[in-house]
């Protein structure tokens, strides 16, 4: 595939991280590729370690001219001043982060394996959906298959992300019908992220 119609990369943090040493290895990856966008993919609720995670993200991603979203947080999102907000569960909450956040912010929504679910995120206003996982079996084990980006990408126009075990092969596979690869845990734990991304990506 031509380099210019690969999908772009959505780059998520890892669950967990230290403050003094990530944001330098972010920094590389952000300066080492092409990225679209940047999501705070915490697994704390804690509003003070959030909130000290994504000033210093922030720094970074803006460093390098990348917009940076944060999983649910729809108020996080607006009292730090990031870019948008990536909701988790479907498009029951599109409507309301929209309204709160405005028209110019990035609203994304999750919506597993349904068509349906990612159509009425769509119509709430998202800015794209999300379908996965497309590997590994984690959760209740269903997978969003190619059908599923194969129909999305010919029948609707919204960008569509595929995310959540991502492989070299279901990347190769996957390529053609989708618009991003969110990539996260896939890379972090590697020595290399980097060179771990270019790999996974085709880079």
């Amino acid at each position: 595939m031509d380099q210019a119609d690969a999908p772009q990369i959505y780059l998520s943090t890892p669950p967990e991280f230290e403050l003094a040493r990530f944001p330098d290895q972010l920094a590389r990856v952000l300066n080492g590729t092409e990225i679209a966008c940047l999501r705070l993919s915490l697994a704390t609720r804690d509003e003070d370690r959030l909130t000290r995670a994504a000033d210093a993200i922030r720094v970074v991603a803006h460093q390098a001219d990348v917009a940076l979203v944060i999983d649910t947080h729809v108020v996080l999102a607006q009292r730090l001043g990031l870019d948008g907000v990536h909701l988790l569960d479907g498009s029951r909450s599109v409507r309301a982060a929209r309204k709160e956040l405005g028209a110019d912010a990035i609203v994304g929504a999750y919506c597993g394996q349904s068509r349906h679910d990612g159509m009425n995120a769509g119509e709430a206003g998202a800015d794209y959906v999300s379908f996965g996982p497309v590997g590994g079996s984690l959760g209740d084990g269903e997978l969003a298959d190619y059908a599923l980006f194969e129909w999305w990408s010919q029948m609707i126009e919204l960008p569509v992300v595929a995310e959540g075990g991502l492989t070299r092969e279901s990347a190769a596979l996957l390529s053609p019908v989708t618009d991003f690869f969110a990539v996260g845990e896939e890379i972090w734990t590697a020595e290399d992220p980097l060179e771990t991304l270019k790999t996974l990506t085709g880079r």
